[in-house]
């Protein structure tokens, strides 16, 4: 059942089975065991998530388990299963980190800066907060050398470095911590990118807040502020386009922004800010606050459904369906299999998708120098499992149910709910 497309540098040569280091098209990836069992439990083999960096790169699957591939150029290179007991919800990997999440709320996470004695080794960082009622984990956000906690009270936390004020605190004062500490309150949600040293947080009033390296002018707070390399307080962003924030990805020098409008078309626009120099942006222009980036690929019927920031490329996967693509293609990042950056969006030829018709559930992942495309199907619960099974089956016809106010609905409109929320 996995659907992987992956193009750019290759450091994995026994698991994509390339020449090292070769510039390819986008090809399709299998795993080596995927058809061995054929009976096997079809959670074994749907794939979730996908997170790396240059050292690594870890598969998270539906059923809870993790693979991780370790970046050894020798024949000794294996494959290891990270040995946490909790079932695993999210993955996150940054450059000098790496963070899981479980269905518990618990978060596990090792590197330089989080556990300074011993790097490789994985501790409980959930468990280290002091308010002992803000231990349930919501999300996990990695920066570079910086992990984010959301927790279920909805309080944003931070550890790690704070070399460039990605915490929120002055950086002279505090240089790291190895215990998170609290950021902000009331927050619905937090951005960064695995190369950023920068940190969005958005407030349930849909205000947004950032923090960190901003030499690029990538946190977006305009031209007045394009000399302040480090913020080191949680500052307002001013300007943002109205409407709804879906997402926000940060490379090394610039940020992209997707926001939802009501009522128009296209329904969906994607913005960046920072410095061109290194691509990334979709502009020829430096820009200091987040302005559209404009193309004829972006049409008005078409919906952006995934986009992803690597360190200096961005890949947007839209409805119609199509793969667009600019910023750096030193290693073939980009998939149009040659090494020309691109500073303008451009079309990049898909290979033949085994699910075309559910476009919706594929999504995009960058890398440092290379990418991903991948199929994920929605995770829902053990009844809504039940009752899509039955959608299937078009036996759907007699049941139906009362929600808590009253509200009676047929089963095939509560799926027919769950797949247009999905997308």
């Amino acid at each position: 059942m996995n659907d992987i497309i992956f193009f750019g540098q290759n450091l994995y040569p026994k698991l994509f089975k390339n020449k090292p280091n070769e510039i390819t098209k986008p090809i399709q990836f299998k795993f080596e065991n995927e058809n061995e069992n054929e009976n096997e439990n079809e959670n074994e083999k749907q794939i979730k998530q996908i997170s790396s960096t240059d050292y690594s790169i870890i598969f998270l699957f539906k059923n809870g388990k993790a693979i991780e591939y370790l970046n050894e150029e020798d024949s000794k290179q294996k494959i290891e299963k990270i040995q946490i007991e909790e079932n695993i919800q999210k993955v996150t990997v940054g450059f000098e980190n790496e963070a899981i999440l479980t269905i518990e709320g618990n978060v596990f996470a090792k590197g330089r800066d989080i556990n300074p004695k011993n790097p490789n080794e994985f501790i409980n960082i959930s468990s280290l907060i002091e308010d002992t009622n803000d231990r349930i984990i919501q999300d996990i956000v990695s920066g570079v050398d910086s992990i984010y906690l959301l927790t279920s009270n909805q309080n944003a936390y931070g550890i790690g470095s704070n070399k460039y004020g990605q915490l929120g605190f002055d950086s002279e004062k505090l240089k790291k911590t190895e215990k998170p500490i609290l950021m902000m309150k009331n927050v619905s949600k937090i951005f960064s990118g695995n190369f950023s040293n920068s940190v969005f947080l958005l407030n349930s009033n849909q205000e947004l807040f950032g923090c960190g390296w901003n030499y690029f002018s990538q946190l977006g707070l305009g031209e007045t502020r394009k000399e302040e390399r480090v913020i080191n307080k949680l500052t307002k962003i001013q300007n943002i386009p109205k409407g709804k924030i879906i997402d926000i990805q940060s490379g090394i020098s610039f940020s992209i922004i997707l926001i939802e409008k009501e009522n128009q078309n296209p329904k969906r626009k994607i913005y960046s800010c920072g410095y061109s120099k290194f691509n990334g942006l979709g502009k020829n222009q430096h820009t200091y606050e987040f302005t559209e980036i404009k193309s004829s690929l972006f049409e008005n019927d078409d919906i952006i459904l995934d986009f992803s920031c690597g360190n200096g490329h961005t890949l947007i996967l839209t409805s119609n369906p199509k793969l667009i693509g600019f910023g750096s293609n030193y290693f073939g990042q980009l998939g149009t299999g040659d090494t020309n950056d691109q500073s303008i969006p451009i079309q990049i030829e898909l290979p033949k998708l085994r699910f075309n018709e559910d476009i919706s559930n594929y999504h995009v992942y960058c890398g440092n120098f290379n990418s991903f495309l991948y199929y994920s199907l929605p995770s829902f619960s053990n009844l809504e499992e039940d009752l899509i099974k039955l959608f299937e089956r078009k036996e759907f016809c007699n049941i139906s149910f009362k929600t808590e106010n009253g509200e009676i609905i047929e089963a095939h409109k509560l799926i027919l709910k769950y797949r247009l929320k999905s997308k």
